[in-house]
């Protein structure tokens, strides 16, 4: 949890790059929504990998298979 201190100063940077974005033209907000995409697309994939190395899917995992062997699942 953050402290009200570094909350302050995150939400003020924050505020400052929803000034900026709202700032930009139609093409700069095209390049920069292209470019955020892929950057949160990324930082999703890091985190799954981190998470998957970790241990943290065996759970889903184990029951995905259980509900496959009984019967309960669907072909795509």
């Amino acid at each position: 949890m953050l402290r009200y201190q570094e909350r302050t100063k995150v939400m003020g940077k924050v505020e400052k790059i929803e000034q900026e974005v709202q700032a930009l033209s139609a093409e700069e907000l095209a390049a920069f929504r292209a470019w955020f995409l892929e950057y949160d697309w990324a930082a999703w994939d890091r985190q799954l990998e981190r998470d998957a190395q970790n241990g943290r899917l065996d759970d889903r995992a184990e029951r995905a298979l259980r509900d496959h062997s009984a019967g309960k699942t669907t072909r795509l």
